[in-house]
């Protein structure tokens, strides 16, 4: 299928990409307008994209229905100042209960029965249920058109950070990332919750580049067992290995000696190389790789 945006109602194109562009994390931005009342809302349209200095993005989009703007945006365009929460599961119900469109002066924490408690230096209050919470302070908000759906990039300096000392790691110097537990937003009204059972890691790049899949022997390149996250497992080598006698594997060699045709040795022997880089042992699965076939 191909789409063609351009093509697209507006209402139809935020669905084709809010499906496709997913997971998304949850920004739950916490605003106080000059008056002091406060607004509490949800944005998926969020992320992290900078360090120094330490900046996230957000986008409260005008509402396709009317064309209006959100309280968010009146407010932070008011006063500059956010704080923006994480959300877990634990909160989530809660937090789609803020979405509802209240009117304006209408307090959300109240709505959704979240704690309030005072940030540190901006006014918008904290969400205390949240694990990780950032002050903020507004940079920029850049509208990206004036119709609606149209969204505005707020861009926001990350002033400090609460973490509660439930999502550490042990010494208590950075956030343990099988503790989290956050929830992400998909398409539609589908989220996704990052849990012990469905993190991975996957190994950066060494500081030298790796081999490439170009410098993978023949046999390696064209196998029918191992995948393409298989091979960059491989190719993230600086070279080849030299086969270490040590990692001698003696039953598959006495398996392979029981097969006659080629092809069939080679299968085995890509067979016992996946297992073991399913398993995160890339340097093993070399040493399997370079058993005499």
């Amino acid at each position: 299928m191909l789409l063609q945006l351009a093509k697209l109602s507006a209402a139809t194109r935020q669905q084709w990409l809010q499906h496709a562009i997913a997971p998304r994390p949850i920004a739950l931005v916490s605003t106080v307008n000059k008056k002091g009342e406060a607004n509490l809302a949800p944005f998926s349209f969020f992320n992290m994209v900078s360090t120094e200095p330490p900046l996230v993005i957000f986008s409260p989009a005008r509402r396709l229905r009317d064309n209006s703007s959100k309280h968010t945006l009146d407010n932070l365009t008011e006063t500059g100042e956010v704080v923006i929460h994480m959300v877990t599961p634990e909160m989530v119900q809660q937090v789609s209960l803020a979405s509802c469109e209240y009117p304006a002066g209408v307090d959300e924490f109240v709505k959704a029965g979240f704690t309030r408690e005072p940030a540190t230096l901006v006014a918008p209050p904290m969400v205390k249920e949240s694990p990780v919470k950032l002050e903020c302070r507004i940079i920029k908000v850049q509208p990206l058109g004036y119709t609606g759906g149209a969204g505005n990039l707020v861009i926001a300096e990350v002033l400090c950070m609460h973490v509660s000392d439930n999502v550490l790691n042990t010494e208590g110097t950075m956030i343990d990332q099988q503790k989290t537990s956050l929830v992400a937003r998909l398409g539609g009204d589908w989220y996704c919750h990052v849990n012990q059972r469905n993190l991975f890691k996957v190994p950066k790049p060494n500081t030298k580049p790796g081999m490439g899949f170009d410098v993978l022997p023949e046999h390696i390149k064209t196998s029918e067992i191992l995948t393409g996250n298989h091979l960059a497992q491989l190719a993230n080598f600086e070279a080849i290995p030299s086969r270490d006698d040590s990692y001698i594997h003696e039953l598959l060699s006495l398996r392979l000696r029981t097969v006659e045709r080629k092809e069939q040795r080679i299968k085995l022997v890509h067979s016992e190389a996946m297992h073991l880089l399913d398993e995160g042992c890339a340097t093993e699965a070399w040493q399997v790789l370079l058993i005499d076939i």
